[in-house]
């Protein structure tokens, strides 16, 4: 718990501390604005984002000029992992929409650190599982369930995300989430207050019950927490055996984590804050 708290990513704190050891030196922690287009779609990935406090919106751009949002990536995950597994064009327009901090990582440093290490690319294949889950989970979300039940659903996964009962969201990201217009957002937002899972809304915040947002929510909400809870816990990320090196003898990644280790992570992660010239 503690490691996790110091790193702020649950994916980077899953990873056993060799492993993090690679990544350490090129990370670095910067301040994300909202609403800052990291990558568009149709272009390469420039660098890799591990949110601590931001969220990052993966952004479907159709050919009549609308937008929908096909996920939410916060601190359970990463932006631009995809690149690792070889130099491709962005899929989808990532959007900042909660402002915070994230660790960023360009890919040729994370790809480097991925050909010594047979299990940092067990939790690249363990984030695109996840993602996976989300896209089809939604999409079935979509299908089935009413757009109380959808923003119902959102919120709680952004509560969850940030750890804060005001959320700092505009109707146009709701509406991005959900696939539908403003005003369908305005008199959802209303119900949801009406049944007091909203305590207030402003122009861009919405302050929530979560008892009440939970009795409101489809039972998808639960679904794909734990799913996603699983596939980043550290059981989830247990090697499978193999050792971490490509070259050389195999080594243990079963080692609990020892108070030297955090010492050491520690120091890695205030010098990975420190600017670096490349």
């Amino acid at each position: 718990m503690e490691r996790r708290s110091s790193i702020g990513n649950r994916l980077l704190a899953a990873l056993p501390p060799a492993e993090f050891d690679l990544l350490a030196p090129h990370l670095r922690k910067v301040s994300l604005e909202r609403d800052v287009v990291l990558v568009r779609s149709g272009d390469l990935v420039e660098q890799i984002y591990f949110p601590c406090t931001a969220l990052i919106a993966f952004v479907m751009d159709m050919p009549n000029g609308q937008a929908v949002a096909t996920t939410m990536v916060g601190n359970e995950g990463a932006a631009g992992i995809l690149s690792t597994l070889r130099s491709v064009r962005s899929p989808m327009t990532a959007v900042v929409r909660v402002a915070g901090v994230t660790w960023q990582i360009s890919p040729a440093r994370f790809h480097a650190a991925l050909t010594r290490s047979h299990a940092l690319a067990d939790a690249v294949q363990l984030h695109m599982r996840s993602l996976l889950v989300q896209f089809q989970h939604i999409a079935a979300c979509n299908a089935l369930h009413s757009v109380e039940a959808r923003l119902a659903r959102w919120l709680l996964q952004i509560h969850d995300q940030i750890g804060n009962d005001t959320l700092p969201l505009t109707q146009e990201t709701l509406s991005e989430l959900l696939g539908v217009r403003r005003t369908t957002v305005t008199h959802m937002v209303h119900k949801l207050r009406a049944s007091g899972a909203i305590r207030s809304n402003r122009r861009s915040s919405i302050e929530v019950d979560r008892p009440r947002l939970e009795v409101a929510a489809c039972e998808c909400y639960e679904i794909m927490r734990g799913r996603i809870d699983r596939i980043v816990s550290a059981e989830g990320m247990k090697p499978s055996g193999r050792g971490a090196s490509a070259h050389g003898p195999p080594r243990s990644h079963a080692r609990p984590w020892t108070n030297g280790d955090k010492v050491q992570a520690h120091a890695r992660i205030a010098g990975a804050e420190r600017p670096r010239s490349h």
